[in-house]
């Protein structure tokens, strides 16, 4: 990726990809150059991922970083407008958990000369797109799509197999159960399973 830095001007950094593919590490990785670079930062989580830290993104290698709990867009438009009304550069993760309003707030905040990265799922476990990052990844200056490493065969994998005992999840179980490698293993499309009631 390569940025041309306009003063005033903010973007959308859209980082994505299925489960294990380094998309918070990614997101940490560029939060920490940003404060490096003495730029005021301010990471989001979704309140509702406690699967490493209450207060910190974490990756699944096990890099941290401090983080702001949320639940809603409204909540971080609070924080912001409260707390970090100064911040230049603000990182979501998980962004897919804050629903079909995030697009338009994560505008709103470049459109305010903030630059914005963002991390989550591009697919459910079905295979379908994650609403909200197909709006995201279309608004974007910036895409950029991991894979991770088939947990079945070894080859590229772009998708998220959700396990329940571990078998295949069926297409119409619930889209959003945070879990880590107890309920999910990153696939290939060839070894993604999601089966049918009744097959």
């Amino acid at each position: 990726m390569h940025l041309l830095l306009t003063e005033g001007m903010g973007w959308i950094e859209v980082v994505t990809g299925s489960m294990f593919s380094g998309k918070s590490e990614e997101l940490i990785r560029r939060m920490r150059r940003s404060k490096y670079a003495n730029q005021k930062i301010l990471v989001f989580k979704h309140s509702s991922d406690d699967r490493y830290d209450d207060t910190k993104v974490a990756s699944h290698s096990q890099a941290f970083i401090e983080a702001v709990p949320a639940s809603t867009v409204e909540e971080m438009r609070e924080i912001i407008e409260k707390e970090y009304k100064d911040v230049k550069v603000i990182g979501i993760d998980e962004v897919q958990f804050f629903g079909e309003d995030v697009a338009e707030f994560c505008e709103e905040l470049a459109d305010q000369g903030k630059r914005v990265v963002v991390a989550g799922l591009d697919q459910d476990f079905r295979g379908e797109p994650f609403k909200p990052m197909d709006r995201l990844m279309a608004k974007a200056e910036y895409v950029d799509k991991f894979n991770a490493i088939c947990a079945c065969c070894g080859n590229p994998a772009s998708r998220t197999q959700r396990l329940v005992d571990g078998e295949p999840a069926y297409e119409d179980d619930p889209i959003v159960l945070v879990g880590a490698s107890e309920s999910y293993e990153a696939r290939c499309r060839r070894c993604h399973i999601v089966r049918k009631r009744g097959e």
